[in-house]
């Protein structure tokens, strides 16, 4: 009899219900979050040797346990917390929401899904978009400074800096102020320690470029080879992505980054609209992509771009198709890179003579790096890190004059 085990995770506790494939629940246990969590849930679930385990928000709240959980040999499924919501909506009992009832519904809902995701061990994916969302901090961070720097300026110096702060602009500016009060001195002092932050933030920005770019390297993915995809938007969309087998078409890819239209259609009437769904992350890396190749004219999405505009496209038009573009070409780079490394992986058990300890997790859907990225030199070194040669790509990429543009 197969078990699914259920589990409500939260920062002080972890609740498991046990269901079997009738939904009957078969018994439940809550285990204080520490260091023999682990140990005391294993020890429990003993007693169903065909078990599977169902966390809730795997990738959040119960991205630890998991991960744990996995590490032992388990197989653990992820569900979502609207999925285990719709559950306890849809009950036909009436019961109060507590950790043991949402625990049986994260069950249920693993045990009736139809394509659940399975938790796997992590990968340079992981460390992609770990350090991309640092990236992106530390951006937020930036432009959060900069604004309040300019506005101390504003007060300063009549209309402030007209366009981009920068440090050096901003130190020219604010050594040609002469206090002549106290609170003109102040607002000096102010200023001055805003430009050490902003100086600060932009040293930390350009070691955050440098490791993504050692980090996307590492991980040997030819997403880096489409024209106007640079070590920050290749992260990105590697990290966001993460496991590419989870869209087996790229149009389901395009719907999960927003590039693909949304049918509002009625009747005999088709009409599309523009999707504000998706991934928001995952679609403004794409735009960003899109908008470094309007810049070049020889670039292909340049091309594709004016030739939507001479067949009556309207820029926004044009540009989400470039989107669209940019995205299948994306979705072409992940699937490749997966192959290859599946095909990878199985030559070098055919050539161990399949011996223990030589096989790999890596399927044609993975994404395994051929170097591992997640040793630490990858992610601490100040070196150069070493490139590999690549194959022009057929879709959206360089050209061998073109000089790789970063965001």
């Amino acid at each position: 009899m197969t078990v699914m085990i259920g589990v409500d995770p939260h920062k002080g506790s972890h609740t498991a219900v046990a269901v079997d494939e009738g939904e009957r629940s078969l018994a439940e246990l809550r285990v204080r979050s520490g260091p023999k969590q682990l140990a005391r849930l294993l020890k429990w679930a003993e007693q169903f040797p065909a078990r599977t385990w169902a966390i809730e928000n795997a990738t959040g709240l119960g991205y630890l346990l998991a991960q744990q959980l996995v590490a032992a040999g388990e197989r653990v499924l992820d569900v979502q917390p609207k999925l285990a919501a719709r559950v306890r909506l849809l009950a036909t009992e009436s019961t109060n929401k507590n950790d043991p009832h949402d625990a049986l519904s994260v069950a249920i809902a693993a045990l009736r899904s139809p394509s659940p995701k399975e938790v796997g061990v992590e990968d340079h994916a992981a460390v992609m978009k770990l350090w991309a969302r640092r990236h992106r901090n530390l951006s937020s961070s930036r432009t959060q400074i900069a604004c309040r720097l300019h506005a101390v300026l504003c007060e300063l110096v009549a209309g402030g800096i007209p366009d981009e702060i920068y440090a050096e602009k901003a130190a020219l500016l604010l050594a040609e102020v002469e206090p002549d009060s106290a609170v003109a001195a102040a607002r000096v002092e102010l200023a001055e320690e805003l430009l050490d932050d902003l100086r600060r933030v932009d040293g930390q920005l350009a070691e955050s470029k440098k490791r993504l770019e050692q980090v996307v390297a590492a991980s040997g993915t030819t997403v880096i080879d489409i024209f106007g995809v640079g070590p920050v938007v290749a992260a990105t969309v590697v990290g966001v992505t993460g496991d590419i087998a989870r869209f087996p078409t790229r149009d389901r890819f395009a719907a999960f980054n927003g590039t693909a239209p949304i049918e509002v259609s009625s009747g005999g009437r088709k009409v599309w609209r523009l999707s504000r769904r998706g991934n928001r992350t995952l679609n403004h890396a794409i735009h960003m992509a899109a908008v470094t190749q309007l810049r070049f004219a020889h670039s292909p999405g340049r091309g594709y771009y004016d030739r939507k505009i001479a067949e009556g496209k309207t820029p926004k038009e044009a540009l989400r198709a470039l989107k669209r573009r940019i995205s299948d070409a994306l979705w072409v780079a992940m699937v490749t890179d997966a192959r290859r490394v599946a095909a990878t992986a199985a030559a070098s058990k055919a050539g161990s003579g399949g011996q223990p300890g030589n096989d790999s997790v890596a399927s044609a859907a993975g994404s395994h790096p051929e170097t591992p990225a997640l040793r630490p030199s990858h992610s601490r070194t100040r070196t150069k890190a070493t490139t590999t040669k690549r194959s022009p790509r057929r879709t959206m990429s360089r050209t061998p004059a073109t000089t790789r543009t970063t965001t």
